[in-house]
Formats: C-alpha cells, structure tokens, sequence
C-alpha cells in the first residue's frame, strides 16, 4: 500500500509532496514538515481515501 503525502496552499488546494510505503514513516515526515513549515498535510491512501491529517 502507497501514502501519499499532500499539503494545502493558502487557496485551499491539495499539492502532492511525496509517496511513502510505511504509514508510520509518512506520518513521521508530514508531522515534521507540517511543524517546520507551519502547514497543514494530509495523508491519503491509493484509493484517495484520508488516512490523517496533520495540522500544526
């Protein structure tokens, strides 16, 4: 299974950032982006359904 890691521009859109194999790896590195970048990432599976959703 895929995760793919998308973040949100100030518009609202969903950009793709980076695909991850291990869940608990993607959502290590969109909690780190999210913190250092002070936007909002998501975790989506490869059927496009949310796994998480990270807000700092």
């Amino acid at each position: 299974m895929t995760i793919n890691i998308e973040w949100q521009d100030q518009q609202g859109k969903w950009h793709h950032f980076q695909t991850k194999q291990n869940q608990a790896d993607a959502y290590l590195v969109a909690s780190r982006r999210a913190s250092s970048t002070g936007k909002r990432y998501r975790l989506v599976d490869d059927d496009g359904r949310l796994i998480d959703l990270i807000d700092f």
